[in-house]
């Protein structure tokens, strides 16, 4: 079982930036594909970014390309999602997931491992 615990969450206002990370349980974190996904009530989980066992592959939603920036360091068990220039649509709940392989994973399903969450408010 992975554990994976997000933080870095809060509010901020519209042209701000945050960071979120996400502190995996698991020593063989470097095997693990991982990914940011958000919702808002009475959404779908909406992929925003994943990221590649290696780090060398990322993939971006189009609504945070070019404003995010995902990134991992497996010496610290820890994945990253820098987000700059937010907007009050970026509001929602952020969560990270975590799974095995090497391709390229952007829906919820393909994931088997979930956080719990990190809220992101952004004020216009």
């Amino acid at each position: 079982q992975v554990q994976l615990v997000e933080s870095g969450g809060g509010l901020v206002q519209a042209g701000g930036s945050l960071t979120l990370s996400c502190a995996a349980s698991e020593r063989s974190f470097s095997n693990y594909a991982m990914g940011w996904f958000r919702q808002v009530p009475g959404k779908e989980r909406e992929f925003v970014a994943h990221i590649s066992w290696n780090g060398i592959g990322t993939y971006y939603a189009d609504s945070v390309k070019g404003r995010f920036t995902i990134s991992r360091d497996n010496a610290k068990n820890t994945v990253y999602l820098q987000m700059n220039n937010l907007k009050p649509e970026d509001t929602a709940v952020y969560y990270c997931a975590a799974r095995g392989g090497i391709s390229r994973y952007i829906a919820p399903e393909q994931y088997d491992y979930w956080g719990q969450g990190t809220q992101v408010t952004v004020s216009s």
